[in-house]
């Protein structure tokens, strides 16, 4: 291995890195050869209550710096991502198996902005001066909630490290984040970063583990918030376990978002929206667009073109900036992935390109495409998480709207049409949270991003995550003397 992907130990606490070699030992595998990289212990018990114990004792000193001071330690840590965004985009490449093309320009990248826009509104958390007659006042104070947890998603580990700790620090809370144990590597470099840019000692931790791991930090008393990124039901598992206890949280839950594509739409740029939404890192993303809606007016000029696109993709090394198309993450998604392709086949979808396992070491399979996908088909109803895009046609955009919101899930949604008001009325009517016009799958920090029905409560980036990771205490100050009846 060219890179040493050994981290110098399992947990990253207090400022430094920690090692209990009597938690389960977990290897870390790199998807593109399936060797074993890296191996991590699990946190026991005593890792788990050392976490919350500094990230509890920091939390007062961290609080009671100003929110400039603050914002100047993220910024500094996103200074220091962008300098080292090769390493990171490396790193991030042999946890996930994503190819360097994406990894230099949306992992650390994405991270670093999260560090860099929450570093920004630090400084501007105020209250408010609510006036009242004769002479009383109201003020209000926005503090920190105290110890947040964070557990991650293995698609974006770097990113999800940030923009859960981003705004949580900036409020001035201190967090125990605990990564995918797929890819647990990036997460302890962000820790490293951010103590090297000058936050105090037990600010943002890491732990490693599994589900266990998980519910003992999402239960334990010390914790007054828990934001979660992964699927629909360990969602309801953790918001379930959180809210018996009254604790904040944010889900960032799955999805089957739809894509709908008009007769009048660019042609070209809806498929560039549709590879994006079902392609992009090797179709291992929450927001995916993997029901695409073609009006039955191009529906064959769409699927000709998107399959010949397709052939254009680079499935290769990884490490190689030419390469667009990856391994799946690991062994267990890809046999998921398989499923379902089997499924679609099985159930009368039209297989137009691809479905195939590529034979050699590692987890890889082709991009897929399928076509005349019918609403009650598996594939057009529960969550695949891998690179097969299910084309759906449809007639009249009212029967299209209703088919698209048919749907326990509402994380994302894109249109594609040049007709500016259909644009706009489709959007408005979207059961979703994240929606877009003539792209798709974007997700800037300074936009809030996040789903409703199954797909998640709260909103992560943008000013509406300060909500989720702060409370407004009220205070009431008489300047009349208090009367009573008796």
């Amino acid at each position: 291995m060219p890179y040493d992907t050994q981290p110098v130990a399992s947990h990253f606490i207090d400022g430094e890195y920690v090692e209990d070699t009597a938690g389960e030992i977990s290897e870390v595998i790199y998807p593109a050869t399936g060797e074993v990289i890296a191996k991590v212990h699990a946190a026991t018990p005593a890792i788990v209550d050392k976490a919350l114990a500094a990230a509890e004792r920091a939390q007062k000193e961290w609080a009671a710096m100003s929110g400039t001071e603050r914002g100047r330690v993220l910024r500094r840590a996103a200074d220091i991502m962008r300098e080292r965004n090769h390493d990171l985009s490396v790193l991030e490449t042999y946890d996930t198996g994503k190819p360097m093309s994406e990894t230099t320009i949306a992992d650390a990248t994405s991270g670093a902005d999260a560090l860099e826009y929450f570093g920004g509104l630090a400084a501007s958390l105020t209250g408010e001066h609510i006036p009242l007659a004769g002479g009383d006042f109201v003020y209000t104070r926005r503090q920190a909630l105290g110890v947040c947890v964070g557990i991650g998603a293995w698609n974006y580990p770097t990113q999800i490290a940030c923009w859960k700790g981003a705004p949580a620090l900036a409020c001035g809370n201190t967090m125990v984040f605990k990564p995918s144990e797929v890819t647990p590597l990036c997460a302890l470099k962000v820790a490293e970063i951010l103590i090297e840019a000058g936050a105090p000692n037990g600010v943002y931790n890491v732990v490693q583990g599994m589900g266990a791991v998980g519910a003992s930090l999402v239960t334990d008393p010390r914790v007054t918030k828990v934001s979660l990124t992964g699927s629909v039901p360990t969602g309801k598992k953790v918001y379930a376990a959180a809210a018996a206890e009254m604790k904040h949280v944010t889900m960032e839950l799955g999805g089957k978002s739809p894509m709908i594509v008009f007769d009048d739409a660019d042609i070209e740029s809806a498929i560039s929206g549709a590879i994006n939404g079902n392609f992009y890192s090797t179709g291992q993303v929450c927001s995916n667009g993997t029901r695409v809606f073609v009006q039955k007016g191009i529906k064959e000029k769409f699927l000709a073109r998107l399959a010949e696109r397709m052939g254009d993709a680079v499935i290769g090394d990884p490490m190689e900036m030419e390469t667009t198309i990856g391994p799946m993450s690991s062994e267990r998604q890809l046999n998921i992935v398989e499923g379902y392709i089997a499924k679609g086949k099985e159930e009368g979808a039209r297989l137009v390109k691809g479905g195939n396992r590529i034979e050699k070491d590692g987890y890889w399979i082709e991009p897929t495409l399928f076509a005349d996908v019918t609403d009650d088909m598996t594939i057009a109803r529960e969550e695949i998480f891998g690179p097969v895009l299910a084309v759906l046609d449809f007639d009249t955009e009212e029967e299209v709207m209703e088919r698209a919101n048919a749907t326990e899930f509402g994380l994302a949604a894109g249109v594609f049409t040049q007709d500016l008001t259909r644009a706009h009325r489709v959007v408005a009517g979207f059961e979703a949270g994240t929606c877009y016009i003539n792209t798709y799958n974007l997700a800037p920090v300074e936009a809030p991003f996040g789903g409703v029905k199954a797909s998640g409560v709260g909103r992560e980036n943008s000013k509406e995550a300060i909500n989720h990771y702060s409370e407004v205490k009220t205070v009431y100050v008489s300047m009349n003397p208090c009367e009573a009846p008796f």
